[in-house]
């Protein structure tokens, strides 16, 4: 279209209106790493403890250089983690979180490899906040994170009664043509990466395939296509929304506001991988709800480091 407005003289440029950034290199990582010891260079701190064990700092605003949000963790050198709890023009709280402790917090029988992943689980797990979204490079650890999670939540502490998951159906090839069955089973080769992140859960049980068995005939997991979402109302459930990067900013509102009373989204995905033609990583819904949702209380987002998956999967998302 911008070629043949150039050829009849008329000016034409890209569609901005819903592309928030101009790079994406600008969207907030969900944490602030500072060298050497945060404490360093703070001057004044107000803290309290709670009759919980819980450990909360009072910072003046104008201590941090940065651009703080809610939800955001705080990381030095020497140890210390703090997450973001509240936000004002004057003073950010922030709670002291044990590194040990984050270490060693396990859903489903699955622990974090390192502090991002960590991080990553202490928002999935807190019932205070209500839309995650993970990023990160392939193999990083999202899918894996956020189904241990949901399976914790709802078959163990039962938070929600059931768990939907769901995924732009975007091919990466050639069509292979319609697919038999119902809506679940037309579903099921697309939400593959669910069922095979589930079988690596209990890849050491003595009868793995008894144990993914159990867990999917004790979890309500659902499998929805985008195109019959419209118009629902999902009551005390986890959505998981795999492959965000492909859908559009209106998908992801779309998605998003089918969350009822005692829901909870989690959102994953990798810029680098977006396999629309008509998307690109400042365009795509994964970044435009990143941005809209910084300022939200609760809301959490976080990018992964590192590519846990294999070495073979670090170097291919390096260098291909």
């Amino acid at each position: 279209m911008r070629l043949k407005a150039r050829a009849c003289g008329i000016d034409a440029e890209d569609y901005h209106t819903d592309q928030l950034v101009t790079d994406i290199n600008q969207l907030h990582k969900g944490y602030i790493e500072f060298p050497g010891s945060f404490w360093d260079d703070v001057q004044s701190v107000e803290t309290e403890q709670t009759h919980q064990g819980e450990t909360f700092h009072t910072l003046r605003r104008d201590t941090i250089k940065h651009e703080v949000f809610p939800n955001q963790y705080f990381l030095d050198e020497a140890g210390f983690i703090g997450r973001v709890i509240e936000v004002s023009p004057d003073s950010i709280v922030l709670k002291h979180q044990d590194r040990e402790r984050m270490l060693q917090r396990e859903a489903w029988g699955l622990y974090p490899r390192d502090i991002y992943q960590a991080m990553a689980l202490d928002l999935l797990l807190d019932p205070s906040v209500h839309l995650v979204n993970l990023t990160g490079a392939a193999g990083s650890g999202k899918t894996i994170l956020a189904l241990a999670a949901a399976i914790d939540m709802t078959l163990a502490s039962k938070q929600f009664r059931r768990i939907i998951a769901t995924r732009s159906t975007q091919g990466l090839d050639e069509d292979i043509g319609f697919l038999p069955g119902t809506e679940a089973e037309k579903m099921e080769p697309w939400l593959g990466a669910i069922t095979d992140n589930l079988e690596a859960l209990h890849l050491d049980d003595i009868n793995s395939s008894s144990s993914i068995d159990y867990v999917l005939a004790k979890v309500p997991l659902q499998f929805k296509s985008l195109n019959f979402i419209r118009g629902r109302s999902f009551q005390h459930s986890l959505i998981l929304i795999d492959e965000c990067q492909n859908l559009t900013p209106h998908q992801m509102k779309t998605i998003v506001t089918r969350a009822g009373t005692g829901s909870k989204v989690v959102c994953l995905g990798n810029l680098a991988q977006i396999d629309t033609p008509y998307l690109s990583p400042t365009s795509s819904g994964l970044t435009y709800l990143t941005e809209r949702f910084k300022h939200f209380a609760h809301g959490g987002n976080l990018q992964l480091k590192g590519v846990p998956r294999s070495a073979l999967a670090a170097f291919a998302e390096e260098n291909l």
